[in-house]
C-alpha cells in the first residue's frame, strides 16, 4: 500500500517548502522554494557556511561599497542556494525577488535579472528556476514582461481571488495562494480554534481558483502554500502542486493509506460558481481594497519578507567589510 506522500505525488507535483537541503534529500519531492525566511534559517546551520563563504568571497569583489557588497553576497547566497537544492530535485527551484521592490515593476524586472545572471554564472539556466514576486499590482506587471522574456514567475503572497485572476491574466507561470495564512486571519477575525477542512478559508479559497482557472482555460499553475495542518494538504489533493514543509511531508510519509483526489477538472466544472471577469489596474485595486483579509495579509507578508531580508543582510554584513 502506498503511503499519504506517494499518493499524493501521484496527483499534484509535490514541492519541498524549506531551505534546508537535508530535508529536500529526504523526502524527493519534483521542485523546492525558498523564500528569505528558509534562507536565514538555512544560513545559520554549520552545514551551510562554506555557502556563506563562498558568497562572502564573490561580495567583497563585486561591490564597491560596503552595501553593494551586502546586496552582491545575499543575492549570490540565494543563487547557491538554489544551484544545490537544483542539484537534488530534478525540475525547478523557486527564488524570491526582493520583497522591497514589491511596488516597483522596474526593480524587481532588473534584480531577476541579476539573479538570471548569477545563476547562469554558476552554470544554471534560468528555465531552472522560477522567480517568486508578490502579488501587488507592479508585481504582476514585472511578471508580465517577464513571462513574455521566457523567464517564468512564481506569484507569492497571492491571498485574494483578484489577485490570482490578474496574474492569470498577465500569464505568470504559477502562483502561491498561501493557505495558511488565510486561515490565520480567519481564526483571529472571528475568535475560532480552526475549522473542519472543507469549512477551512484557506482550503476554500485555493479550490475556488482552481476551479476557475480550470473552467475558464488559464494555464497558470495553482500550487497551495503555507500550511498549518496536514489536513489543508490532504483536502487540496490533485491541486496542480503542493508546496510542503518538511513536517507534514513527513507525517504524510509515515500515514499508511492512499489519500481521495479532491481537485480534478470535474470537479472545477461542478463547482465553479465566478463569471469570467477582466481586470484593469482599478478593478485590481478595488478588488483588493474590498478584501480586508488580502489587503491585510498582503501587506503583513511585504513586512515580513523584507525583515528577514534585511536581518540576513545584517547576518552577513560584518563578514563582507
Amino acid at each position: 500500500m502506498a503511503n499519504a506522500l506517494e499518493s499524493l505525488k501521484s496527483m499534484t507535483t509535490v514541492v519541498a517548502d524549506t531551505g534546508d537541503i537535508n530535508s529536500i534529500k529526504a523526502y524527493e519531492p519534483t521542485d523546492a522554494t525558498t523564500n528569505p525566511s528558509l534562507i536565514l534559517a538555512a544560513a545559520q546551520m554549520p552545514e551551510y557556511q562554506h555557502l556563506i563563504e563562498e558568497a562572502v568571497a564573490y561580495g567583497c569583489q563585486a561591490g564597491a561599497s560596503a552595501t553593494e557588497r551586502v546586496t552582491k553576497t545575499v543575492d549570490k547566497l540565494f543563487v547557491l542556494f538554489g544551484r544545490e537544492i537544483l542539484n537534488i530535485v530534478p525540475r525547478y527551484v523557486s527564488t524570491e525577488a526582493d520583497a522591497r521592490l514589491s511596488f516597483d515593476a522596474e526593480g524587481t524586472i532588473a534584480k531577476i535579472h541579476d539573479l538570471i545572471t548569477l545563476y547562469e554564472e554558476v552554470g544554471v539556466s534560468k528555465e531552472r528556476v522560477l522567480f517568486k514576486i508578490a502579488s501587488t499590482w507592479e508585481g504582476i506587471k514585472a511578471a508580465e514582461v517577464l513571462q513574455q522574456e521566457g523567464v517564468n514567475c512564481n506569484m507569492t503572497l497571492l491571498f485574494g481571488f483578484g489577485q490570482a485572476v490578474a496574474c492569470a491574466q498577465v500569464g505568470a507561470y504559477l502562483i502561491s495562494p498561501f493557505v495558511g495564512r488565510i486561515l490565520d486571519w480567519y481564526k483571529a477575525k472571528e475568535g475560532v480554534a480552526g475549522y473542519a477542512p472543507d469549512d477551512d478559508p484557506g482550503v476554500i479559497s485555493v479550490r475556488r481558483i482552481y476551479s476557475y482557472y480550470k473552467t475558464y482555460g488559464y494555464k497558470t499553475i495553482v500550487m497551495g502554500a503555507s500550511f498549518r495542518n496536514v489536513d489543508q494538504v490532504k483536502a487540496l489533493a490533485g491541486c496542480d502542486a503542493l508546496t510542503i514543509g518538511p513536517k507534514f511531508l513527513k507525517q504524510l510519509q509515515d500515514e499508511p493509506k492512499e489519500l481521495p483526489r479532491i481537485l480534478s477538472d470535474n470537479y472545477a466544472q461542478t463547482h465553479c460558481q465566478d463569471e469570467k471577469i477582466g481586470l484593469d489596474e482599478k478593478t485590481f485595486r478595488w478588488m483588493l481594497n474590498e478584501d480586508a483579509m488580502a489587503t491585510e495579509k498582503l501587506a503583513e507578508g511585504i513586512r515580513k519578507f523584507s525583515e528577514d531580508i534585511v536581518t540576513l543582510e545584517k547576518y552577513v554584513s560584518p563578514k563582507c567589510q
